[in-house]
């Protein structure tokens, strides 16, 4: 991100958004803090109603959604989406929704795919989707997310997204047409947190899937370039970070079985100590079968958590 925020012209037209992946726990000015030392655009934490102003390099506060209106950065307190906060998609969707054409998306290096959704909506409202070069990226997961799932305007490297971008903000937008309806709908919910069910069906259509987070129906959108499932609250999930999910939730039911067996090994191992003091051989006998059936069980289920861990396919 210094890299590209280094090469950015201070004359520049444009207002640039950051949003990176990190701890909830992070210390918000750092990044902003780090990214001055390296430009004399302006980088400041994102504040909500702040004015977007050109020359601008508004970066997003841990734990808070980045948003935008025409006219001003709004702060959203919706779910993670992507089983993050904040989310790319959900700042690539609201520049779509507000600036159409006049938007352009850049994915960096990263792991899964967030960034994938929000980049379809963008190139759907007639903006520019620009990819780091996977091949000199640290985690390619997201550049290739990206390029898999749709064609791309420009795949460059780093250094050389600086002056692309100069060149990109120097001429005037091409004429998008009309912002699809789902992509406002979607940024208006996002930064009103509507969780209505009858909003949720004007977006997607009901799945047979549980919300991993709230036990809510999904609803699955097939609108943008990958499949989306989002519940009426508004959790949202990527097909490969729904299968993650899954398989978490179903590791924690695993673990859980497992410390339940081995309580009642340890009452069991208990019981047949009592009863061999006394010299009762038939319940000694009985409950120590019983604990070798459980220790088996036990082993079972250590091997399908092992198996459960393997990563599920890029989709």
């Amino acid at each position: 991100m210094v890299e590209l925020v280094s090469q950015l012209d201070p004359q520049s037209s444009a207002a640039y958004f950051v949003v990176l992946h990190l701890s909830a726990k992070s210390i918000s000015g750092f990044l902003a803090s780090k990214l001055q030392e390296h430009t004399q655009l302006k980088c400041i934490l994102a504040m909500d109603g702040m004015p977007i102003q050109q020359g601008y390099v508004y970066v997003a506060m841990p734990n808070h959604h980045l948003t935008m209106t025409k006219d001003e950065v709004q702060l959203g307190y919706a779910p993670a989406e992507n089983r993050w906060r904040p989310s790319i998609d959900v700042l690539f969707r609201s520049a779509a929704a507000y600036f159409a054409s006049r938007s352009i998306g850049i994915v960096l290096t990263g792991l899964l795919n967030d960034g994938t959704t929000g980049m379809s909506a963008i190139k759907r409202s007639g903006g520019i989707a620009i990819v780091q070069d996977p091949n000199e990226a640290e985690y390619p997961d997201m550049p290739f997310s990206v390029l898999n799932a749709m064609e791309v305007d420009y795949v460059v490297s780093v250094m050389e997204m600086g002056p692309l971008l100069s060149e990109l903000t120097k001429v005037a937008p091409p004429n998008g047409g009309e912002v699809p309806e789902d992509i406002r709908l979607d940024a208006k919910v996002m930064q009103e947190m509507i969780t209505t069910i009858p909003t949720a069906e004007k977006m997607g259509t009901p799945s047979v899937y549980t919300c991993p987070d709230c036990g809510g129906v999904l609803f699955e959108h097939d609108q943008d370039a990958i499949v989306k499932y989002k519940c009426h609250t508004g959790h949202s999930y990527s097909v490969r970070d729904l299968l993650k999910k899954q398989v978490e939730e179903t590791e924690d039911s695993l673990w859980f079985a497992i410390r339940s067996m081995e309580q009642r090994i340890n009452l069991l191992t208990s019981l047949a100590e009592r009863y061999n003091k006394v010299g009762n051989r038939y319940l000694v006998t009985d409950y120590q079968q019983r604990v070798e059936e459980i220790n088996q069980h036990i082993d079972n289920l250590k091997r399908v958590i092992k198996g459960n861990l393997d990563e599920p396919p890029d989709v």
